[in-house]
């Protein structure tokens, strides 16, 4: 694995976004806007709400952190789509870029993308709504750890589709997340569902995550095991999109449709 062609690759991307005005306001647009919306919806809660009694910043924490996670799969996703809408895809992969390296370089740069998009939204909440994600102490940077993990798990997955039956699985790029969002308990508990869907909640880190943030914030109280199921439940899924991707990438090649991806 050489280090110098995926620096290439991620500065390829950051170049993109440097020197494009409105691509850096894209990025901070968006979360900014979600941010100051679930603001006052969560401000709206905390005043007339028992269960939000007295513990601000609940839903507006769970939706920054929420944010996260689908700047971190949107990113992913976009790195992979820049390269087919710019027909720079065929000279991807008959560079001597190896596929590791394409993954490593592209899961980098969007982790930048995201930070670029979501700190100047988490620096508004402290003063407009009195809310600072730093409130869930230690535990934050796990949190945050398995949430990206998972973006990106996401964005191997869609990837692999593009991969497989190009440019017309972009849609799937944009909606993957929102069809686990109700099953991902992002701003109610688990015992809100039915049984049977709690089985199939169980299955996804996203549960774990977000019944952990509301614990630390309504009970102060940190429950590490919920934190190392929802890595453990990553570690499985990162490592099933990496083999997918890989699938996708040499079915595609032997059956010669990785050219015509993009054109």
């Amino acid at each position: 694995m050489k280090f110098h062609r995926m620096i290439a690759l991620s500065l390829r991307h950051l170049y993109l976004i440097k020197g494009s005005l409105p691509r850096i306001l894209d990025l901070i647009y968006w979360p900014t806007i979600q941010i100051i919306l679930w603001g006052f919806i969560s401000k709206f809660f905390t005043m007339h709400s028992d269960y939000y009694n007295h513990t601000v910043g609940i839903i507006l924490s769970a939706a920054i952190l929420y944010d996260f996670l689908f700047r971190s799969s949107i990113s992913f996703n976009m790195l992979f789509l820049e390269e087919i809408w710019s027909r720079n895809f065929t000279n991807l992969f008959v560079s001597p870029l190896k596929v590791s390296e394409i993954i490593t370089a592209l899961t980098f740069t969007a982790l930048l993308r995201t930070l670029i998009g979501i700190v100047p939204a988490i620096i508004l909440a402290s003063p407009l709504f009195g809310v600072s994600l730093f409130d869930l102490g230690s535990a934050l940077f796990f949190l945050l750890l398995s949430l990206y993990f998972f973006g990106i798990t996401l964005g191997l997955f869609v990837t692999s589709g593009l991969l497989r039956y190009g440019p017309a699985f972009e849609n799937i790029a944009w909606s993957s997340l929102f069809l686990l969002a109700p099953l991902g308990c992002i701003y109610y508990p688990l015992s809100i569902l039915p049984d049977w869907l709690q089985v199939l909640a169980k299955m996804l880190p996203l549960v774990y995550i977000f019944e952990e943030v509301r614990s630390i914030l309504v009970n102060n109280v940190v429950d590490y095991s919920n934190i190392i199921t929802a890595l453990q439940l990553n570690m499985v899924y990162f490592v099933a999109g990496i083999v997918l991707f890989y699938f996708a990438f040499y079915g595609a090649r032997k059956k010669g449709t990785l050219i015509n991806v993009g054109e």
